[in-house]
């Protein structure tokens, strides 16, 4: 029974954070409004950014409303794990320690996955004959490439070949490590953080 509702508490927070911190890349990257998938991240989150955005304002195209909303989201799944495990509870300052690295190495991983994402789906648009990107892809692209972008223009293509994305991964594996250690994650910690 407990390790039931531990793997529900984990999904439906996982998947509703990503939401949200999707929403927040997004908005950051410039992607479409209008993506039929930005539209159904938009509605999914609202109900819960809505409210924050009377009290916290934006500034330069960041939304801090979805940024503290996600920390609240995390913090309330980290909550929820830790009363179902039988954890003892630590300090509200270090669970909002927690929540801001979980959702630090969740943003990373999002990155990470987009970018394979973006690499298979190239090839797969390459031999499918179908010119038309899926809105999926386009988002995808949208996101990655504020990253992407800056790499590419260090390491330009060889024989027709992007190596941008290896340089990515390495920087990714490198501030992973780096956050880990840096922050000692246990594994306890990792049992109740989503993202890690």
């Amino acid at each position: 029974m407990g390790s039931s509702v531990i793997t529900l508490i984990s999904t439906v927070g996982g998947i509703y954070l990503l939401m949200m911190l999707l929403r927040f890349l997004l908005q950051v990257a410039r992607a479409d409004f209008y993506n039929p998938v930005t539209q159904s991240i938009v509605r999914i989150t609202d109900p819960v950014v809505r409210p924050l955005r009377r009290v916290i304002p934006g500034y330069r195209g960041i939304d801090f409303a979805t940024l503290i909303a996600a920390l609240i989201v995390q913090l309330i799944v980290i909550y929820a794990l830790i009363s179902v495990i039988g954890y003892n509870l630590p300090p509200f300052g270090t669970l909002v320690a927690w929540a801001f690295i979980g959702n630090l190495l969740f943003i990373i991983n999002i990155y990470y996955y987009a970018i394979i994402g973006s690499i298979i789906m190239s090839f797969v648009m390459m031999f499918s004959g179908n010119p038309a990107p899926h809105p999926l892809l386009q988002l995808i692209w949208q996101l990655t490439e504020p990253v992407m972008a800056p790499v590419r223009s260090i390491i330009p293509a060889i024989g027709g070949l992007d190596f941008s994305p290896i340089v990515i991964f390495l920087g990714i594996q490198f501030l992973q490590s780096f956050i880990i250690q840096t922050f000692g994650i246990t594994i306890q910690m990792a049992n109740v953080i989503i993202g890690i």
